[in-house]
């Protein structure tokens, strides 16, 4: 969804090098249905460059927030008829899931079907990124040529002559959803399988990351090539941002990407109460695809992640935006 005209765009300052971690995710989980403006970075760039730690020498190196045990995750009640009634009335499909990493009480609504990802990988390809690479790598120029641009890439355009930072493409990607950006991302990774394979080993067996921008969003019905369930965004979202997979620093510039995200405002943030605060990505395809992935953090009590997937079934069809905060509403009230 292109935001509005952009002006005064900004290169962050290098980033920290990167520590590994191990992740484990606790809570149980009840399903209730089968089925630009730029963040400023400015301390970073003094954290001094380190080796990859072992998940023991790692240990205690950050703090991320507390997780749910299965003796504190509860049940949800079953709310399958009120998430078919809301798709029914947008004649979309959907998907839902949403866990309170505080209780570890979970909502889902036809949580493991795929749907297309479209624009949410994102948010894995740049999280892959500050997990994998030293502050150098991050700093480096990224070049490129005008036969690289693809639709929508309202920053990369203004900078074939000199290249980005791969920081700011990382922003790019995040804040306006920058299409080339994407495809360069990808390509430091060494290619959509390599970030398939990246999140494999961080234990996603589900998302399947084959294409560039633009085929990314075709979203053909039964083609499993870039397709993800709700649930496996959801995890992954909440492994990056909340879990000890990335070191306190390149969480915290995660997150500041996250909130500052210029085109969920229709979504999962139209959704929440007045003083939440939301971090998301969106993505739109072919066939009326509309989805948003978050961290949200109430006022009160531990953050709330939530992945809401959706498709209209036709190849023509246009995305009912308000679908998403619908369901964001119901899953909310779920939670309690």
């Amino acid at each position: 969804m292109p935001p509005g005209s952009l002006t005064g765009w900004i290169i962050p300052a290098r980033l920290p090098v990167m520590q590994r971690f191990t992740h484990g995710v606790g809570g149980r989980t009840v399903p209730v249905a089968a089925t630009f403006g730029l963040a400023a970075v400015t301390a970073l760039a003094a954290c001094s460059a380190a080796p990859h730690l072992s998940p023991a020498s790692a240990a205690g190196a950050a703090a991320p927030a507390p997780t749910a045990t299965p003796s504190t995750a509860a049940a949800t009640t079953d709310s399958t008829e009120a998430f078919a009634q809301l798709a029914a009335r947008y004649q979309a499909e959907l998907g839902v899931y949403a866990v309170n990493t505080g209780t570890g009480r979970t909502v889902t609504f036809q949580a493991d079907q795929r749907f297309a990802f479209c624009s949410t990988v994102k948010a894995l390809a740049a999280a892959d990124l500050l997990r994998r690479d030293t502050d150098a790598q991050l700093g480096r120029t990224v070049t490129y040529t005008a036969a690289d641009l693809v639709d929508y890439s309202p920053v990369t355009s203004q900078h074939v002559a000199g290249g980005l930072s791969l920081t700011a493409v990382m922003t790019a990607a995040m804040e306006v959803s920058d299409n080339t950006a994407l495809n360069l991302m990808l390509d430091q990774l060494g290619g959509p399988s390599a970030l398939q394979s990246a999140l494999r080993g961080l234990g996603d067996d589900t998302t399947n990351v084959d294409r560039t921008e633009p085929t990314v969003n075709s979203a053909l019905p039964g083609d499993v090539r870039d397709t993800s369930t709700p649930r496996a965004l959801a995890e992954d979202l909440r492994a990056f941002v909340l879990g000890d997979l990335l070191t306190a620093p390149r969480r915290a510039l995660l997150t500041s990407w996250l909130k500052a995200n210029t085109t969920g405002g229709p979504y999962i943030r139209a959704g929440v109460p007045t003083g939440w605060t939301v971090g998301d990505k969106t993505g739109n395809g072919d066939y009326g695809t509309r989805n948003d992935i978050a961290v949200v953090w109430p006022t009160q009590g531990a953050p709330i992640v939530i992945a809401v997937l959706s498709h209209r079934g036709s190849a023509d069809a246009s995305s009912d935006d308000a679908l998403i905060a619908d369901a964001t509403r119901l899953a909310l009230r779920q939670l309690g």
